[in-house]
């Protein structure tokens, strides 16, 4: 009964975080906003200022909403592939879909010299670069599942996928030898990670694939718990492994697919904030396990967003070194922590 109160305490305590960090998300700034006036203006549309709800409204609520998806949907996917793996350092990236992302919009920036204007001109606007990452991660999905359905073995995947995220990383080195000074710029922008530059028609497909996302996740939670204790007992069981493994695995190709397609690959958030979710409420139960880290990927996301806003400046730090310099230790400290355990 105790555990039971301090998990509901916890979880009442992670809602009531992300909706602080939220507003408090929105209220930094190169102009910092009360959050009285965050608060009035998302709920009635207007504040103290009319400038400052044209920000919070326009530019500000966007980005939060953003932070959240991607919060959400790289902690899940990173959830989901250290179940299946059983691997406690498998990330979202592993299927190499981030590679394939990248490597999508590395020929479209990167070769838009070599096509016709008019296609060079599509290719190389915000929607053009979400459609060529999208194709790039489609392409090494589609690979993948192709080669996964003759393994058996679920590490021969992690290794295909890893083979993939080389040879694409490979291409793309090798595109940017031959680049100018101005498409490695470009290209460079868009690896570091940007939250802010969609539209609200780009936020609503990304929301409703994050969602597709975590409709397909919440149906694997019973077999994710079988899955912990290897391949046979969940068979045991009378789990469809095959079957799992493919909606797995699916889950987490729309999930870190789109949200690389959108933003750009982000670092670590997928395979730090489930090992964070595990270490605060002490379980491997996948019922509490998913719903924590999913409003912990929510709130580091919001966390790292808000410290990329240096306060009362104009400088934006790149997400993906906020996410880097938060994630790093955490993987060194399993490693560490591996070491002794086997020791």
């Amino acid at each position: 009964m105790n555990t039971k109160y301090n998990t509901t305490l916890l979880f009442s305590i992670l809602i009531i975080g992300v909706v602080f960090l939220f507003l408090l998300n929105i209220s930094l700034g190169s102009i910092n906003i009360p959050i009285k006036d965050v608060y009035t203006s998302l709920l009635h549309g207007s504040c103290s200022k009319e400038s400052w709800n044209y920000i919070i409204l326009n530019y500000r609520l966007p980005k939060a909403i953003v932070a959240i998806l991607i919060g959400i949907g790289l902690s899940i996917s990173g959830l989901l592939m250290q179940t299946l793996f059983r691997n406690p350092l498998a990330g979202p990236y592993v299927l190499g879909l981030s590679s394939g992302a990248s490597l999508g919009v590395a020929v479209v920036i990167l070769g838009a010299s070599l096509l016709p204007i008019s296609l060079s001109e599509f290719f190389l606007s915000s929607f053009g670069i979400i459609i060529a990452s999208s194709l790039g991660s489609f392409f090494v999905l589609i690979s993948v599942l192709v080669i996964a359905k003759r393994l058996r073995d679920t590490i021969a995947i992690l290794i295909v996928g890893l083979m993939f995220g080389s040879l694409t990383s490979a291409i793309v080195g090798s595109l940017t030898y031959f680049s100018s000074a101005e498409q490695l710029q470009k290209f460079t922008f868009w690896s570091l990670g940007n939250l802010g530059n969609l539209t609200w028609n780009s936020i609503g497909i990304l929301t409703c694939c994050v969602t597709l996302g975590i409709i397909l996740s919440v149906f694997s939670i019973k077999p994710l718990n079988a899955l912990l204790l290897g391949e046979n007992y969940a068979r045991s069981l009378g789990i469809n492994y095959k079957k799992t493994k493919y909606i797995i695995l699916f889950a987490t190709s729309i999930l870190a697919g789109s949200i690389t397609a959108f933003v750009g690959p982000i670092a670590f958030v997928g395979l730090a904030v489930p090992h964070i979710a595990k270490l605060v409420f002490q379980t491997s139960n996948h019922k509490i396990l998913f719903w924590s880290t999913l409003l912990f990927g929510a709130i580091i996301m919001l966390i790292c967003d808000s410290i990329t806003q240096i306060p009362g400046t104009e400088i934006i730090l790149p997400i993906n070194a906020i996410t880097s310099i938060f994630g790093a230790p955490i993987v060194i400290w399993l490693l560490v922590r591996k070491r002794k355990m086997m020791g």
